[in-house]
């Protein structure tokens, strides 16, 4: 395990410096290059120019049709998230420049781009937009995906990109699942009917949209459930529907209809939440970090610990894109929503229109999600583990206690440079007045002297001696870890040491600072 953590740690670093959407995208882009240059050496029977001119005609139907229907719907648009679906477009529609086919791309483009305006409710579409595209072209114009990059010389290129896809989102056990699932169906079909099991299985894997469908589309996070036991039973369902022998209500399955049953389940599961903000105040916690604080149109509902997307107009993003994650920093019981960002002295072009927004600036929140959260027993004993901005969380679950005046047994370890570096000291001194919250901030950078001027601190870093100290009961409690990957990582090691199972190990990381 240490020696795969060793090898994993520069793919990490590579990864980590590029958006999640922007890493789908040069992905699809690198698929789409792949299949070119196989045709071309005639591995695969396609001609290179016509992939290219379908994904090129594609990217433009796309991005008109975005465009046309933001304006339409007065709905901010995005390029990428326009391309990403063109690009996916292009890999399961045959590249064929016959006329029918071109029109049933141009189709399949303006339907996808319409279903993320028309099939919405609540303002979240709830479709895989390529997925029910061609659903809806199969069921009108009779014109069907035929999924050619599901091959298998295409497999290798597939993997490669997906493999770092989902080490990114860290939906790893979701699309796992979603192949055993499939895995599991097709052998059940294929003894039900009397087919070859080994060649079944061999075809799922060879010759099937199985690996496409799962690393792209399956994980696209606006149409997937916000917890891990929701996402199990989703990847589970589109598994189970995947094998072309399911028959129901006269319809033989497709991967298309498969993903859109499933995207129907994660709607009727997920928090129906989009909602388009200005910022009300900027407000400096830490000499390098700010909260930005919105006023929601109407009350959200979500629990202390959860994470939203967070979407800027920035037309002119690097390669990490203009939307990120961020947990919220405020509670159920506030009026308002806030958010703590770090800033570095090269941060991201996303943090640098951050920084410039006003209250004019349209900002949009959606996908609620995140298993972070405290659990339902206040008799349960916890302890927070938390380096820099990764306190976000805790300053959410502590302002909830508070608020509900509610006890609880909880220890906060809170990692940071100097005393200037730490957030919301003054929730976290009030909840260990009102709220059982004991609170020892660990300081990494400061001398002797700075730690005797501040209460309830240590001198050094979160070793298994300081939770030893500071948690003698510790094997009795479930930890929640949050901070960057690094940390995260090194303190679920320390844990795992001192002999922690990993089921009292709640963890919430960023994939990459920017």
């Amino acid at each position: 395990m240490q020696l795969l953590r060793r090898l994993l740690l520069p793919v990490d670093a590579l990864i980590d410096r590029i958006g999640m959407y922007r890493l789908v995208l040069y992905y699809l882009r690198f698929l789409v290059a792949a299949a070119a240059v196989l045709s071309f050496f005639h591995v695969l029977h396609y001609n290179a120019l016509e992939i290219v001119a379908s994904a090129v005609g594609l990217v433009a139907v796309c991005w008109g049709a975005n465009w046309v229907f933001g304006r339409w719907f007065n709905a901010p648009t995005n390029h990428e998230s326009a391309t990403i679906t063109a690009l996916i477009l292009t890999l399961i529609i045959t590249p064929d420049l016959t006329p029918v086919n071109v029109l049933f791309m141009i189709a399949a483009g303006g339907l996808a781009m319409a279903s993320k305006y028309v099939l919405a409710v609540g303002r979240k579409h709830v479709f895989n937009p390529a997925a029910i595209a061609v659903v809806l072209t199969a069921i009108g114009p009779q014109q069907a995906a035929s999924w050619w990059v599901g091959t298998a010389a295409m497999l290798p290129f597939v993997l490669v990109g997906g493999l770092a896809v989902v080490r990114k989102i860290r939906r790893g056990r979701m699309v796992c699942t979603f192949f055993a699932a499939a895995a599991l169906a097709t052998v059940v079909y294929a003894l039900f009917g009397g087919s070859d099991v080994l060649g079944s299985l061999r075809s799922l894997a060879l010759t099937s949209s199985l690996f496409f469908l799962g690393f792209v589309m399956l994980t696209e996070p606006l149409t997937t459930p916000p917890t891990a036991h929701t996402r199990a039973w989703y990847a589970i369902l589109v598994g189970v529907l995947l094998p072309p022998q399911v028959h129901l209500f006269g319809w033989y399955s497709t991967p298309e209809l498969a993903l859109v049953a499933g995207n129907i389940f994660a709607y009727v599961v997920s928090p129906k939440v989009k909602l388009f903000l200005t910022v009300r105040s900027k407000e400096p916690i830490t000499p390098d970090s700010a909260d930005f604080v919105f006023m929601p149109e109407r009350p959200l509902h979500y629990k202390p610990g959860q994470y939203m997307e967070w979407t800027l107009p920035d037309e002119h993003s690097d390669n990490r894109g203009n939307r990120r994650y961020f947990t919220l920093a405020s509670s159920p019981t506030e009026p308002e929503l806030r958010i703590g960002v770090k800033f570095y002295e090269r941060s991201s072009s996303y943090k640098a229109a951050l920084l410039s927004i006003d209250s004019q600036t349209p900002v949009v929140a959606a996908q609620l999600a995140g298993d972070f959260t405290l659990p339902d027993d206040p008799a349960q004993k916890l302890v927070f583990i938390a380096g820099g901005i990764g306190v976000t969380p805790f300053r959410s679950m502590a302002k909830y206690l508070i608020d509900k005046q509610e006890h609880r047994t909880v220890t906060l370890l809170y990692s940071v440079h100097t005393p200037d570096d730490i957030a919301y000291r003054e929730v976290f001194e009030e909840a260990r007045r009102t709220a059982g919250l004991d609170t020892t901030y660990v300081l990494t950078g400061s001398n002797g002297a700075s730690q005797s001027a501040l209460p309830h601190s240590h001198h050094g870093r979160i070793t298994a001696q300081l939770i030893q100290q500071t948690v003698p009961d510790y094997l009795e409690r479930t930890f929640y870890l949050s901070g960057t990957h690094g940390m995260v990582t090194a303190m679920q090691q320390t844990l795992h040491e001192l002999g922690v199972a990993r089921s009292q190990i709640k963890t919430d990381f960023f994939s990459g600072y920017a």
